[in-house]
């Protein structure tokens, strides 16, 4: 078993349980962190995101919920890794999701998540 493997999946299913709770979500974060949606907005910094999050949980957009499935993880260095997931959406929607983790005072939070929606043909 490999620890950090663990912590990293243990963020990713953080990332899913607290997608409606702003201060439990933004503490998986950066404080620089960027996020890309999946409509394409980009946010930049923790503060942002808390910001656009809080409004969110506010209108339908809660009832919108997601599934993530952790395809692998590849460490870029032992304290920056790369985990490929799939974000399944209750709406029928797909989305190919990349989060870019950092360790820091051996805690592993997300820097970067991005989400593209995949298209099926």
């Amino acid at each position: 078993m490999n620890p950090d493997i663990d912590a990293i999946e243990q963020v990713v299913r953080d990332a899913e349980d607290l997608q409606n709770d702003v201060a439990g979500f933004t503490g998986l974060l950066t404080d620089e962190v960027a996020l890309v949606n999946f409509t394409g907005i980009r946010l930049r910094g923790r503060d942002q995101v808390r910001e656009v999050m809080a409004k969110a949980v506010r209108t339908p957009l809660k009832d919108v919920l997601t599934k993530n499935e952790l395809l692998d993880v590849t460490f870029l260095r032992p304290d920056v890794a790369l985990a490929s997931l799939i974000k399944h959406v209750n709406d029928g929607r797909t989305g190919a999701l990349t989060f870019v983790l950092v360790k820091d005072d051996g805690t592993w939070r997300i820097a970067l998540a991005q989400t593209t929606p995949v298209v099926m043909s």
